[in-house]
């Protein structure tokens, strides 16, 4: 039976005991989560959410105290469930007395890659990557964008299926994080799922197709980004708007926002921006346009962990 899901959680959770009178804090708790194949994911969360450790759940570096994660219908606590995935971790550290192509060949062998493959495998990734001219140099005398991308290619040595990544355009100047999500771009195309832990809403925003967002470990919001940031009301566009005007929509509750020599009236729903219509209209105000306006990412995650908190 082919699998549905490259990753799937039900009721996923750690619980961790406090230093402090022994009081048990869960980092991950009751997480069910599932991500399609071939799709790209982003995973956000403030600090201490509990992200890196549901990742290495599913990695099985930690493992649960209740539920069950599955990679490609397989208990990730399989061996061979795991196989699939490519990982590339937040604070990685390669041997710096390596060259760029020996630590690539040297984890190739790892995986299992026999010397014909690693010859041919190596060289590819490293071009891939835009280390081509410095496959020869010790990784010591590479920068934290450059170790970024050699990490990159280290996970994509076996082809996997699942690449998980964990902040991995951190210290990548712009250009470089163009080539990533480029290359990360090709692979979803060819079937790949790419599974993103990060806190660069812009980069996910951008990048990714669906998100959810963990806070103090539970999940609280998930599902498409395009859904997740529409319904974010209408943005009425005003050339001249009397003062009488200004004043009546004021009073109603309109944001009113300058833009250069015009005005923009924000209305929080469809009947709302009717009755701000007909107030600009009935007193002589001009209208240029009126379209649908949306949520940033960074509206979204805000809102939802904010939640939280007033809660």
């Amino acid at each position: 039976m082919t699998p549905e899901y490259a990753i799937e959680t039900v009721q996923l959770g750690k619980v961790y005991y406090s230093r402090f009178r022994g009081r048990k804090i869960p980092a991950v708790n009751d997480v069910t989560l599932r991500v399609p194949i071939g799709v790209k994911f982003g995973l956000l969360g403030p600090n201490g959410a509990g992200k890196t450790t549901f990742v290495k759940m599913l990695l099985s570096a930690v493992h649960p105290s209740s539920g069950t994660a599955s990679l490609f219908g397989r208990n990730s606590q399989d061996p061979e469930a795991r196989r699939p995935a490519g990982y590339l971790p937040e604070n990685h550290r390669f041997p710096t007395y390596l060259t760029g192509a020996g630590m690539l060949d040297f984890y190739s062998a790892l995986s299992g890659l026999p010397s014909g493959e690693r010859r041919r495998r190596v060289p590819e990734l490293l071009e891939l990557v835009g280390l081509r001219d410095w496959s020869d140099v010790r990784i010591k005398k590479y920068s934290k964008g450059m170790l970024q991308r050699l990490g990159l290619a280290q996970a994509l040595i076996h082809r996997p299926r699942l690449l998980i990544l964990d902040e991995p355009t951190d210290g990548v100047d712009p250009v470089g994080r163009r080539q990533i999500r480029d290359i990360l771009d090709g692979l979803t195309g060819s079937g790949v799922t790419v599974f993103i832990n990060s806190h660069l809403l812009g980069e996910v925003e951008a990048f990714c197709e669906y998100a959810a967002i963990l806070d103090k470990g539970r999940l609280v919001l998930e599902g498409k980004i395009s859904s997740l940031t529409a319904g974010g009301g209408y943005r009425i566009a005003v050339s001249y708007l009397p003062e009488q005007a200004l004043a009546a929509l004021r009073k109603a509750g309109a944001a009113i926002i300058p833009t250069g020599g015009a005005l923009q009236v924000q209305a929080a729903t469809c009947e709302q921006a009717n009755e701000f219509i007909d107030t600009i209209r009935n007193a002589g105000g001009l209208i240029e346009s009126m379209q649908a306006s949306s949520s940033s990412l960074e509206d979204v995650f805000i809102r939802a962990t904010q939640a939280g908190k007033a809660a």
